[in-house]
């Protein structure tokens, strides 16, 4: 059970006021907001732990050292992983960027197909559209339905023995679809394919063991998960990753560096060039031990109920559409009201202290299918509540009423 009272007081933000009214926050598809313990974890590390870590000699380097390295353990330990198979990046595009280099570029050949969706995020489409540009790979997609789920009636036909890498959300950005990920999963393995999820809108929502997925990577950014922006993970099979070379090149990933050849780094150094995002890091395992303080399934049941309350009583709304399919969607509410443009929908909630998200979602494939500009995206987190819903529900009605 959720004591949500106490979980507010967690988020300072939550009692700032936005044009003289209380701040509803229901744009955490977007990020998230920040509890009190990662701001603490942040401005402790600031004021008495920052120093770059490795090879120093001095007290404060092994200290920030040792946070660092056991942060990403906490992390592993959470996504049931083994430590050094956790690579810190920038965030989920730079974590398909990196699979995209460090295995597309030196492992696919002209010819080898990747099959991902229509309904991705422009991060898991524009890598790959590079990618057949550069060496001459096949792009296939899996459909999407107007309901706004995958069609898989073509999965055996799209799915042969040239598809060596399947990458695809488990839940869509732009309108929270849950996507069949184990029936796919399934399918590309017994042909051989490598699979990769981007599960960025899923591990501040669901429980996930990447160990028992049988899966090869995975992706996602920190921001999503009550950790600062900047700081990202990209997670592969031990055995992949030390067949994979690195793409950033420069301090850190190198093992030894002479004038006419250089050797890299054991995992997981050889892929975090440079000075790395420290205190991004501790934060991170902070907000993973600050959920998990709370418990996922606990988390899982609150969103679940409040995610059902808030469809049911959108779904008074007569001139709502959604586009977020019933029962087959997680987290996020993405709608259309008529022929009114979104944005004009988002600035009569701001002016209430309403923030949701409004356009494309940076799925522009999906707007194009469903014949729209963009759409509305409510999406809740667990410190959210029944009376903030019942508010976006005025503030749609009011909003309505002005522009029609």
């Amino acid at each position: 059970m959720i004591d949500i009272s106490a979980i507010r007081l967690d988020f300072p933000i939550l009692s700032e006021k936005i044009s003289g009214k209380p701040l509803i926050y229901l744009d955490n598809a977007a990020t998230s907001q920040k509890p009190l313990p990662v701001i603490a974890a942040i401005d402790r590390y600031l004021r008495t732990q920052n120093s770059n870590i490795h090879r120093a000699a001095h007290h404060l380097a092994n200290i920030s050292t040792e946070l660092y390295e056991t942060s990403r353990s906490k992390i592993a330990k959470h996504l049931g992983v083994k430590t050094h198979e956790i690579n810190f990046t920038r965030g989920t595009t730079e974590s398909i960027n990196l699979l995209k280099e460090a295995y597309g570029m030196k492992m696919l050949e002209k010819g080898d197909a990747v099959l991902i969706s229509e309904m991705e995020h422009h991060a898991n489409i524009v890598p790959w559209l590079d990618l057949k540009e550069k060496i001459g790979i096949e792009l296939r997609y899996i459909p999407m339905n107007l309901d706004c789920t995958l069609d898989l009636s073509q999965i055996d036909t799209l799915l042969d023995q040239k598809v060596k890498l399947v990458s695809i959300q488990m839940i869509s950005n732009a309108i929270g679809t849950i996507h069949p990920v184990e029936f796919i999963i399934q399918k590309a393995k017994s042909l051989g394919a490598r699979v990769h999820l981007d599960i960025a809108q899923v591990v501040s929502h669901q429980a996930i063991d990447l160990s028992e997925m049988n899966i090869d990577f995975a992706s996602f950014s920190g921001h999503k998960v009550f950790a600062p922006f900047g700081i990202g993970v990209f997670w592969g099979r031990e055995d992949l990753l030390n067949q994979m070379k690195p793409y950033h090149f420069g301090g850190e990933m190198i093992k030894e560096v002479y004038m006419d050849k250089a050797t890299y780094n054991d995992l997981p150094y050889k892929f975090e060039a440079g000075t790395p995002n420290v205190m991004g890091g501790i934060a991170l395992a902070e907000a993973f031990d600050y959920i998990d303080k709370i418990g996922m399934s606990a988390i899982e049941a609150y969103e679940s109920s409040l995610y059902e309350f808030a469809y049911e009583e959108l779904s008074k709304i007569e001139a709502l559409q959604f586009h977020s399919p019933k029962g087959k969607s997680i987290a996020s509410l993405s709608f259309s009201i008529g022929d009114i443009h979104p944005f004009d929908i988002g600035q009569i909630l701001d002016a209430q202290g309403i923030a949701i998200r409004t356009g494309h979602h940076c799925a522009q494939p999906i707007m194009r299918k469903l014949g729209i500009e963009g759409t509305c995206r409510a999406s809740i987190c667990f410190y959210n509540t029944e009376e903030e819903i019942l508010a976006l529900v005025r503030g749609l009605k009011q909003g309505i009423k002005m522009l029609s």
